[in-house]
């Protein structure tokens, strides 16, 4: 029976060892599918652990990751993939990952709304104004509520949504809480709010949210944010927006439950 338990201490001993000595981030280099060559400032985002990184001048990159964590690459121009860890990868080092160029057949645009005079004065005077306004309410944990105009209708919408919280964001919030919990990682992480600051395309945002573009966009509205807006901020901003919009939705949530 000593032995067996001595046996037994030994084995968990091994396996402990094991598991601390286990590789625990992966390295590689991006290239292009075409030509091999090296690609910089590929945006790379482990969607497991919700952290980030970019390749450097050489194309290369280092990333904390372990076993059956998907890595989603991202570049202009490029068609985006996903890309599952392996043991092989994490325990024999780099890795050569592809990316194929994306065929876009651009049409000419002709831009003729506005015309440049040369003369500040004038050209302040015809420049398209944003509409957009955010109202706050003294009492309330929040920063404020974009309504989109003056008018009083404006006004009422923000007081709806406050008092009556949209079964919509019940739909989204309630029945995604691990998507959403992600929010706060995505906040803390300085590498993957640099990349959001630089990206309008929502791509980033729906793969770690696990919505489609949208759903993305439906839950900003709901939020009672303008679709000037939602068609002008980069990603970062429509982050910060729905984790603010859920904070608020959590309160609200707990009040109605009677649980505040």
């Amino acid at each position: 029976m000593k032995n067996r338990f001595t046996l037994f201490i030994l084995l968990l001993t091994f396996t402990f060892s094991q598991a601390q000595d286990a590789p625990t981030k992966v390295i590689g280099v991006v290239i292009n599918a075409a030509d091999d060559s090296t690609l910089e400032s590929v945006n790379i985002v482990n969607l497991t652990q919700v952290i980030g990184t970019t390749t450097n001048e050489k194309g290369a990159f280092e990333l904390r990751a372990k076993a059956n964590d998907t890595l989603h690459f991202s570049y202009l121009g490029f068609k985006s993939i996903k890309v599952r860890v392996t043991n092989d990868w994490l325990k024999y080092g780099s890795s050569n990952i592809a990316l194929t160029e994306l065929a876009l057949a651009l049409e000419e645009v002709v831009v003729t709304q506005f015309k440049l005079t040369g003369f500040l004065e004038v050209d302040i005077k015809n420049a398209p104004k944003n509409n957009s306004y955010r109202y706050a309410i003294s009492g309330l944990p929040s920063t404020g509520y974009e309504a989109g105009n003056r008018s009083p209708s404006a006004v009422t919408k923000v007081l709806g949504a406050i008092f009556n919280p949209a079964d919509f964001l019940f739909r989204m919030f309630g029945r995604q809480p691990n998507e959403m919990r992600k929010l706060k990682k995505m906040k803390q992480d300085d590498e993957i709010r640099s990349l959001l600051a630089t990206r309008f395309d929502r791509e980033m945002l729906t793969v770690l949210l696990q919505v489609s573009k949208v759903d993305l966009d439906e839950i900003i509205s709901q939020c009672n944010y303008s679709k000037e807006f939602i068609n002008s901020a980069n990603d970062l901003q429509i982050l910060d927006a729905i984790s603010g919009c859920y904070e608020e939705y959590k309160v609200l949530s707990r009040s109605r439950s009677g649980k505040f």
